[in-house]
């Protein structure tokens, strides 16, 4: 894990705690930029811009290495998400019991844009999903329907529409929106993607969504199971 960090002014653990609740917690830079003033600790808020950029993909990449697979029921919904003063969609889907499967940011709310996320996801889960369960929109039922006739869906795949069943995707949105709305809205789309990745790695820790168990770090605290996760 040295590597990670080598070269850097401050020490690792300052640069965790800093990306890890600026992802977690509706805080701005300039409220962590205060809180570690509080602890003797005088950094500008661009540079916790800068390691949210440049240490979240590193974290999420050693966090999926003890993922688990989510079920195989997907509940699909598109968000909108300001990027540039312009919108955006972002994709998520989540299993029956509210694990997250995969998300995906797109500039566009097309069939292209939801085969795109359906792929994806498939190769996050490394499994096709026995069951997808979609709001009215035209586009992603297309999109469902012509991946299935070019193989990329089993046949066997079943396709409903539900809105009673969906209220839990569109649900499971508020926990990413709520921390995302404080943020007001992404200078670029690649900042965002990045983001927007480190708050849904937030969240699935939250969830439980990682085995942990081989860690032996049953009841430590958080900075002690994120060093040993970064670690492996």
């Amino acid at each position: 894990m040295e590597e990670l960090f080598a070269g850097r002014h401050f020490d690792r653990e300052v640069i965790i705690l800093c990306v890890r609740w600026y992802l977690r917690y509706k805080l701005s830079f300039r409220d962590l930029v205060e809180m570690m003033a509080e602890r003797g600790l005088h950094l500008a808020h661009t540079t916790i811009l800068r390691w949210v950029r440049r240490f979240a993909p590193e974290f999420i990449k050693r966090w999926n290495r003890l993922g688990r697979s989510a079920g195989c029921s997907w509940r699909v919904d598109e968000t909108y998400i300001k990027v540039r003063g312009e919108w955006t969609y972002l994709y998520r889907a989540v299993d029956k019991t509210g694990q997250t499967v995969d998300f995906r940011l797109s500039r566009t709310r097309d069939v292209s844009a939801a085969k795109a996320f359906f792929k994806q996801a498939i190769r996050h889960e490394g499994r096709p999903p026995q069951t997808i369960t979609l709001d009215g929109y035209a586009a992603s039922h297309r999109a469902v329907r012509e991946m299935q006739e070019d193989g990329l869906l089993p046949r066997s795949t079943r396709l409903r529409t539900s809105k009673y069943l969906n209220n839990l995707i569109e649900q499971d949105h508020r926990g990413i929106k709520s921390r995302i709305t404080p943020m007001l809205s992404f200078k670029n789309f690649s900042s965002a993607v990045i983001t927007i990745a480190g708050v849904e790695l937030l969240r699935r820790i939250q969830k439980d969504q990682f085995s942990l168990s081989r860690l032996r770090l049953k009841n430590q605290a958080a900075p002690t199971l994120w060093n040993a996760v970064l670690a492996t």
